[in-house]
């Protein structure tokens, strides 16, 4: 597969291109959507997986791409207490129908990377210690 998109399709007035950036872009959108995704990581950088903003979407994703087919692969950060296969395949299948949808690419696998937990309770627990109470 190739990274970049040439000559997606030809119409009768020209070509149609789609860029990788576009597709990795579906693929995030289509990620945090799916409940118990905590948000998307841009890997592991000094052993810490980072937790990312919705504008940086596409800085989990990585996809290949040739004429008519994609491989999409995505890095999240999964919430605590969640089920992570069911999360992973509701991910696969939501990426798919999202791509082939918008873009008409056959999408040949998603793969999901879990890079790290979100702990919303352990959060909430340090909040509640900082704040004391005076009688």
């Amino acid at each position: 597969m190739e990274t970049l998109v040439s000559d997606y399709e030809r119409t009768d007035m020209g070509t149609i291109q789609i860029a990788p950036e576009v597709i990795e872009i579906i693929a995030g959108l289509a990620t945090v959507e799916v409940e118990g995704v905590a948000g998307m990581s841009g890997g592991i950088s000094s052993g810490i997986a980072e937790l990312l903003g919705r504008k940086n979407l596409s800085k989990g994703v990585k996809v290949e791409v040739g004429q008519r087919e994609a491989a999409i692969d995505v890095s999240i950060i999964v919430e605590y207490s969640r089920r992570i296969p069911e999360i992973a395949a509701e991910i696969q299948r939501n990426v798919k129908r999202s791509i082939e949808t918008m873009t008409g690419l056959h999408v040949v696998e998603v793969n999901v990377h879990i890079h790290d937990v979100h702990f919303k309770a352990a959060e909430k627990i340090e909040e509640d210690e900082t704040h004391t109470r005076v009688r």
